[in-house]
């Protein structure tokens, strides 16, 4: 890291009780780029006055995640998407509010997203928009992965998480899909609403927080978080884009991509996520995706310490573990999700993964 890099102390140490669970490093995305595993604050800036409004000390609870509360005072600082997630777990255990990452989700705007967001704002269109944000978003975070499939007629939004073993995933796609719908309300107009929102958790005992923020059919136990509009959409005017500025901040974070220096191991595991339930994902496709050999994708894998069959089988695991976990999608709709032809072929895998099968993971919860 640079010497221009901020760098955060985690509050009390271990002598005070409070374990450090990973370096609280902050910097500024304009300036620097992630490594693997961190995530830009962003949005999830608002959980301190979120919590202030349950009537709740934030700082207690941030550092019990293992983080310093000074981060939270600026939205370009960066997190362990490990430590945040747990904060997430924390926030819902205080508040006893199943949709906390919802509510943290509702206060953010378009500039929570700092560089994309102003990106979005001075887009020609909501498509070009929307191109840039799922383009752009590994250069601040590099934990959720969005992506865009267009069809005729319809558009499909959809973010996932997919570092491996993710702690309240739901809360944290939950707050995704809320300042999507916010960013798109800011592009279109505010009176606009998606077709349909689909959440990947099990339906809460007050749906209402949801249709009043999406005021659309929200369907519950999906297999993603996914905002579902009018293709339409994607050709209106974003009104005030300054075509100056957007070629600006689109060199900006051109540079900042080529500047990642990411595990290609982890560019794979972001690429699968947004494609393993939803299409053919060979080696071979993704080689051709990426517009290289097979045996060239092997041996890039190779050097980085890892596999594609290895890689694949750990998105395959935390995908079914999610849905395991926070939806009541049968075991049936997992194994077609993930590509086994029988469910017992998803069993038998799922407990290779795990030491257990799918049935008795969901009922007994995840190992502690």
């Amino acid at each position: 890291m640079s010497g221009d890099s901020k760098q955060a102390s985690l509050g009390p140490g271990r002598d005070s009780g409070h374990p450090i669970l990973i370096p609280a490093t902050a910097f500024e995305t304009s300036q620097q780029t992630l490594p693997p595993g961190y995530i830009h604050l962003g949005v999830s800036k608002e959980i301190a006055p979120t919590l202030r409004n349950f009537g709740i000390k934030p700082d207690s609870l941030i550092r019990e995640a293992g983080l310093d509360p000074s981060l939270f005072d600026d939205g370009t600082n960066v997190v362990a998407f490990t430590a945040l997630s747990k904060l997430y777990n924390l926030c819902v255990a205080h508040t006893r509010c199943s949709h906390f990452g919802l509510l943290v989700g509702q206060r953010a705007t378009i500039l929570s997203m700092d560089l994309i967001g102003r990106l979005m704002q001075h887009s020609e269109t909501v498509g070009a928009a929307l191109d840039g944000l799922v383009s752009n978003l590994a250069v601040q975070d590099r934990a959720v992965v969005a992506s865009l499939t267009v069809s005729e007629s319809m558009v499909l939004l959809t973010y996932a998480a997919y570092q491996p073993q993710t702690e309240s995933a739901e809360q944290i796609t939950d707050a995704s899909l809320a300042i999507a719908l916010n960013a798109l309300r800011t592009l279109c107009g505010a009176d606009w609403r998606p077709t349909e929102v689909l959440v990947p958790r099990t339906a809460p005992a007050d749906p209402e927080p949801y249709r009043r923020h999406f005021r659309a059919p929200v369907r519950f136990s999906q297999e993603s978080a996914t905002l579902v509009f009018s293709a339409k959409d994607l050709k209106r005017k974003v009104t005030g884009a300054d075509p100056l500025l957007h070629a600006m901040l689109k060199e900006q974070l051109r540079r900042l991509r080529g500047n990642l220096g990411s595990e290609f191991s982890d560019d794979i595991r972001r690429l699968l996520r947004t494609r393993l339930t939803s299409t053919r994902c060979s080696a071979e496709d993704i080689a051709d995706l990426l517009a290289m050999h097979r045996r060239t994708l092997s041996r890039r894998l190779r050097d980085s310490g890892s596999g594609y069959r290895t890689i694949t089988n750990e998105i395959r695991f935390e995908i079914a573990r999610q849905l395991l976990d926070q939806t009541d999608v049968s075991l049936g709709q997992i194994a077609a999700a993930l590509g086994y032809s029988e469910a017992s072929a998803f069993t038998r895998a799922f407990r290779r993964w795990s030491g257990r099968t799918p049935t008795a993971w969901r009922s007994d919860g995840r190992p502690r």
